[in-house]
């Protein structure tokens, strides 16, 4: 499913998002018109199910190449998000409004973890985003993300109208608010367009550093999941790495 939303990147197309595991040794990179396109199918798929401004999703995800076209795709639709993460770093995270939520994307590692409360949810959307094996079944309720957004490959772009007022997380942050956080970031980093930033997802969960920040800067992103530090120096000189995060 991935080899079918994902086409190989040519030198003259450099990759906007680039993402490893190294726990599977998978790699996934991601032009900006193939990371727009996803995002643009999630945010219909989002549409089909008449979700859209006033609709809340509850994002049970880690720092993935998924994760990003769902969070992308959820914002164009002007759908609030609320994150739930293990370490928010004293950022905005899953807000204690009344369940149900409209949506839930969730990880099959996470619904299987006991420790896991996944909030209730009428649309209710399933990610393999780990090593975890996949069992036979979907769970009932579920439906499995890549094949969902496979069917709204190619839908014309919904219209949406967003203000920056809007608010993009449940707790009412707005997109102002979210972009000027993201600046910011950027900012004290020393991020400029054109740098490369690699990010060790496990130490910055939260999508304002991994994902808005380099974005507002113009950066572009190497997003590593169970980061072998043995690689790291490798993994620098082959993605022409300018900051490590």
């Amino acid at each position: 499913m991935e080899d079918s939303l994902v086409s190989p990147v040519s030198p003259a197309d450099p990759p906007l998002l680039t993402f490893y595991d190294d726990a599977s040794g998978s790699r996934v990179a991601l032009t900006a018109p193939e990371l727009g396109r996803l995002a643009s199918s999630v945010t219909s798929l989002l549409s089909s199910c008449g979700l859209g401004l006033g609709s809340r999703v509850a994002v049970l995800l880690p720092p993935h190449w998924q994760t990003a076209a769902a969070l992308l795709g959820a914002w164009s639709a002007g759908v609030a998000v609320s994150f739930r993460l293990s370490a928010t770093a004293g950022l905005p995270a899953l807000d204690s409004a009344v369940e149900p939520f409209d949506a839930v994307f969730v990880s099959r590692g996470a619904l299987d973890d006991w420790l896991v409360d996944v909030p209730a949810a009428t649309h209710r959307l399933l990610f393999d985003v780990g090593d975890e094996k996949r069992p036979v079944a979907t769970p009932s309720g579920y439906r499995e993300f890549l094949p969902s957004v496979a069917m709204h490959a190619g839908d014309p772009d919904p219209m949406v109208f967003l203000r920056a007022t809007d608010p993009a997380s449940a707790d009412g942050t707005t997109y102002a608010q979210w972009g000027s956080i993201a600046v910011e970031i950027a900012r004290q980093a020393s991020l400029c367009r054109g740098d490369r930033l690699l990010i060790d997802g496990a130490a910055h969960e939260h999508p304002v550093k991994w994902l808005l920040a380099p974005l507002s800067a113009g950066a572009s992103v190497v997003l590593c999941a169970n980061l072998d530090r043995s690689r790291l120096e490798s993994r620098v000189a082959a993605e022409r790495v300018t900051r490590v995060l």
